[in-house]
């Protein structure tokens, strides 16, 4: 199995006969929209094709995805109801899910959890590994601007979503989980909150869009709590993630 990083929060999942593409922003070529990793390699690979977006906000959601069924009419769109509700796509288009909610069928089984943003995050079972994908689930405190209430408020909320993550998955083979370090100071909290809480054997950092640097410095405290770390160069990466 493959984990390939697109951009910013944008990755594919590789496995068997099946394809999964999450929270597809931009491609990863940077001189051409409809160049890159998706459209040169995954649209044209054979097998199932999923979709999966996490919330509305267009660095996750690109109504791009919804041309791809042109090219492959097999493709199953499984996103999070407040994109229906925000009308970026019509009831037709997709499989719209809520915290809570689980879609399973013969190739994998999704279940959406909270955010302390908009929408969900993905808990993803496929081919005997569980994948994690936090969509914009972080403890986003912003903590140089906001009050000292504003702060607790931010920590109790993403704490409370974590914890019903590890009632039902105390241990993930692989997290993708925001390390932005545009929070400021304590930008990498939340991720140090979510391995000290989870047990994770493959942490991949995202929502940083070219801040690799910023990205990347999680790999100290992740590799202390016996993660192992994919540090990220580049747009269009691919990484081994088979057991």
């Amino acid at each position: 199995m493959k984990l390939d990083y697109i951009y910013h929060s944008g990755f594919a999942i590789e496995a068997d006969g099946i394809t999964v593409i999450i929270d597809y922003y931009k491609d990863s070529s940077e001189e051409a929209p409809d160049r890159g990793i998706v459209h040169d390699h995954l649209l044209k690979k054979p097998g199932t094709l999923y979709v999966l977006s996490s919330h509305f906000h267009p660095d996750h959601f690109n109504r791009e995805v919804l041309s791809w069924k042109e090219e492959r009419p097999d493709i199953r769109y499984i996103f999070s109801k407040d994109i229906l509700k925000h009308r970026r796509a019509a009831a037709e288009d997709a499989t719209y899910i809520n915290k809570g909610d689980v879609y399973e069928d013969g190739h994998i089984r999704i279940e959406a959890f909270g955010s302390t943003d908009v929408g969900i995050s993905f808990l993803i079972d496929l081919q005997g590994i569980r994948l994690f994908h936090a969509g914009d689930l972080n403890n986003w405190h912003w903590s140089e601007e906001s009050t000292p209430q504003e702060v607790r408020k931010a920590e109790g909320d993403f704490l409370a979503e974590i914890k019903i993550l590890q009632q039902k998955a105390p241990l993930v083979d692989v997290a993708m989980f925001p390390v932005d370090s545009r929070i400021g100071k304590d930008y990498m909290r939340g991720a140090e909150q979510f391995v000290e809480r989870i047990k994770t054997t493959i942490f991949a950092p995202m929502h940083f869009s070219e801040d690799y640097q910023g990205g990347n410095a999680f790999r100290t405290f992740a590799e202390s709590e016996g993660c192992r770390f994919l540090t990220i160069s580049r747009r269009g990466e691919s990484f081994d993630i088979t057991k």
